[in-house]
């Protein structure tokens, strides 16, 4: 009563999955969840109760409903024969089915009935649980919807759901025309997709719709079908002119993109989508002087915008001036993190996840899934946890310490911000001045408590992050951009301190200096002419002194103070998973290092490769990594350890090892019903290969390893791809 190679999640009450994904369908925000697919089974005997099952699935054309119900009744001749030569099992059939796809536009669900022999009927399930007939335009954005979500949904690392099956969404040149149409058609509604989690306000140019064209087309070294698209629309749509350019960009066509921008930047001067495609083009060519102004200039146009204030920070990197990116970073608006949309399903009775014979016969997937134990300081590192926005700062900050270093890192930290132990001292330093200065006040010698107020009130506002003279606006997001912290007025030392938490700091490191009573007071002794003084006199003359310096030193450290800005908690939070990294890492390479010295294996699970491996990528560690990888997977069997290689592999050129890599994704994929050639990551490095070695060759190095013919078949799968759609090497 199985299907063949079809996952199933069997219910325990008949059509439990549909009643649970009504009452979700009014918390799913952005595309929505994959499809779903029910099916009632029945064995035809009386007495015999009918048995329901569900999985989820992507891929299918969701444009008619006699599509939906042809996928229905392929799973008919599906079931699987449990009868044996000693035994006759009942024979299961499907007796109905039911299939829903989320139409992320209008918010609602279509759904689609097949009685089985019978008819077909299609309805529209609201957010209130009520239906309604669908029309010709609700099926168009359910069936953009669904094309949308088989793309950006195939290689998430964010949205791993067990029981996913995944079809190719554009199979032949016709499909892709009627998705190039239909989105032509829905484009101006693109935003009420939504859109990546950097991005604050979708907008026409950036939601989920130009995601997945740029996904579609790029991955596959395909974007004058783009360019065409955009340039339809840009008669009616001015701001599509950034994609365009990008598109251009992408082909190499750069005299075009350059024309269409200086275009496009004279007619909407505002536009930061159209700034940030020009400051990469000029960071391309290596012209990060002139990048820098226009992406302050985006900054300006969008500073609620986190990519305008992350852009801006790359562009300081890369151009040396490290205070600014840090200023800048801890400038940026980080947004919460949401989950993707998922269905919130009752607990199955019986799950079945199948495996393909060929797959298991090929023994390619042994050691996949073993549990090992792992080291709890590689288990805890908090970085890897971090999504959205927070991920892509802690990039930034990746990128900072590669380029000058923790130390140099530490030293630009403290000279930006406002250190927890200066702020002590310069606390302590005007309270006891204002202390002082009352005292002498009181006995009639001079009255100074005004000035120990007005230093008081400098420090509070240094500390409270209000606004100063060069400090205009309160909000977080633009205090990094106002002024440049300007150097301390004071002979002290700058301080120096690792990174800490809210309250803690890993490791301190006090400044010292001269205190205020560090004056040489032999110089104050004597008159211009060498005649020595009365003592009362000279007394009193060096407490005049005393008290003058410890002004000048307080009122020069109070500005010094209110040069620098206050660090924010998120960032701060950052240096300590930037600390717990570094730790970490330099632990694992003094303990290679000792080991190797010592002419000993250095032993690790493969669990605790696949981690420093992850580590050594952030830290932007490449050659580390890649060995990191690889000892993973002498080990055991990692998907992510492959995926990586991969990535390494195709970047060098390298055929022999891309190819090896390639195989081994492509049937981990196909064991857990990932069955589309593309979009992949495993097809975009393949179709890489072929702008470098040709198609031809790539298929006659496949040939050659004398793989099964299941697997074979797979991987060769993704070349014919290449060929129906005229990617780039294909024909040579």
């Amino acid at each position: 009563m199985e299907f063949r190679d079809v996952p199933e999640f069997f219910e325990v009450e008949l059509g439990e999955c549909l009643t649970a994904r009504t009452e979700t369908l009014a918390s799913f925000r952005e595309l929505g969840p994959p499809d779903l697919c029910q099916v009632v089974k029945s064995s035809g005997k009386s007495g015999q109760k009918d048995i329901g099952s569900y999985h989820y699935i992507s891929g299918v054309d969701a444009s008619t409903s006699a599509s939906l119900a042809a996928y229905l009744n392929s799973l008919t001749y599906a079931v699987e024969d449990n009868s044996t030569w000693f035994a006759k099992a009942p024979v299961w059939k499907v007796r109905s089915g039911v299939y829903c796809c989320y139409n992320a536009f209008s918010r609602i669900d279509m759904r689609v009935d097949v009685k089985i022999p019978g008819g077909v009927h299609a309805y529209v399930v609201d957010i209130r649980g009520e239906r309604h007939e669908p029309t010709p335009e609700l099926w168009q954005e359910t069936y953009l919807s669904a094309i949308l979500r088989a793309i950006l949904y195939a290689d998430d690392a964010n949205y791993r759901l067990i029981g996913y099956r995944k079809l190719d969404p554009i199979t032949t040149r016709e499909s892709e025309v009627r998705f190039l149409e239909a989105a032509e058609a829905l484009f101006t509604q693109g935003w009420q997709l939504g859109s990546d989690p950097e991005i604050q306000v979708a907008s026409l140019v950036s939601n989920h719709l130009t995601a997945g064209i740029m996904k579609y087309f790029g991955d596959s070294f395909r974007l004058g079908q783009a360019a065409n698209l955009f340039e339809k629309l840009m008669v009616r749509t001015p701001e599509v002119a950034a994609l365009l350019a990008k598109s251009y960009i992408g082909m190499n066509e750069e005299v075009k993109a350059v024309q269409i921008l200086s275009q496009a930047i004279r007619d909407s001067p505002q536009s930061f989508t159209l700034l940030h495609v020009q400051c990469d083009f000029l960071r391309s060519k290596g012209k990060y002087e002139w990048a820098v102004r226009l992406a302050q200039q985006a900054v300006n146009c969008a500073p609620s915008e986190f990519v305008t204030w992350a852009k801006l920070t790359e562009v300081y990197i890369e151009l040396g001036q490290y205070d600014s990116a840090l200023l800048t970073l801890n400038s940026c608006p980080m947004f919460t993190y949401n989950d993707r949309d998922l269905h919130r399903m009752p607990t199955p009775s019986r799950t079945v996840l199948p495996i393909k014979q060929y797959i298991a016969d090929s023994q390619i997937l042994e050691g996949d899934g073993l549990e090992e134990d792992t080291d709890a300081a590689l288990a805890r590192l908090p970085a890897p946890a971090l999504r959205g926005t927070f991920a892509k700062a802690y990039e930034l900050l990746c990128n900072l310490v590669s380029a000058i270093g923790w130390d140099e890192l530490l030293k630009t930290r403290s000279a930006v911000f406002v250190m927890e132990e200066e702020y002590r001292t310069q606390k302590a330093q005007a309270a006891a001045e204002s202390m002082e200065d009352g005292e002498v006040g009181v006995n009639g010698v001079e009255h100074k408590e005004d000035e120990g107020e007005s230093v008081r009130d400098s420090l509070a506002t240094a500390v409270d992050g209000k606004a100063t003279e060069d400090d205009v606006d309160e909000n977080a997001s633009t205090r990094g951009m106002v002024s440049p912290p300007r150097k301390s007025t004071s002979s002290e030392p700058e301080e120096t301190a690792q990174p800490r938490a809210s309250t803690d700091e890993p490791v301190s490191a006090q400044a010292e200096g001269p205190g205020p009573n560090g004056i040489k007071q032999a110089g104050f002794t004597h008159g211009s002419g060498g005649v020595n003084k009365p003592g009362k006199a000279a007394a009193s003359e060096v407490d005049e002194a005393e008290d003058e310096y410890r002004k000048n030193h307080i009122k020069a450290d109070a500005t010094a103070l209110n040069s620098k800005r206050l660090c924010e908690r998120w960032l701060d939070n950052m240096f300590m998973c930037l600390y717990e990294d570094l730790r970490v890492w330099t632990i694992f390479r003094a303990e290679v290092a000792h080991f190797k010295n010592h002419r000993q294996a250095y032993r690790k699970t493969g669990a605790e490769w696949e981690i420093l491996g992850d580590l050594g990528t952030r830290l932007l560690h490449k050659e580390e990594a890649k060995e990191a990888y690889q000892r993973c997977l002498d080990i055991k069997f990692s998907a992510k350890a492959w995926m990586r290689l991969l990535e390494i592999y195709a970047d060098e050129g390298d055929l022999q090892r891309s190819l090896n890599a390639a195989i081994r994704l492509a049937a981990y994929q196909h064991r857990w019903y990932y069955e589309m050639a593309f979009p992949t990551a495993v097809a975009r490095h393949l179709y890489k290969l072929c702008l470098i070695h040709g198609s031809s060759k790539v298929s006659f190095t496949l040939i050659s390893m004398g793989l099964p013919d299941g697997i074979r078949k797979i991987v060769e799968n993704y070349l014919q791809y290449g060929k129906t759609f005229q990617i780039e090497g294909y024909d040579f």
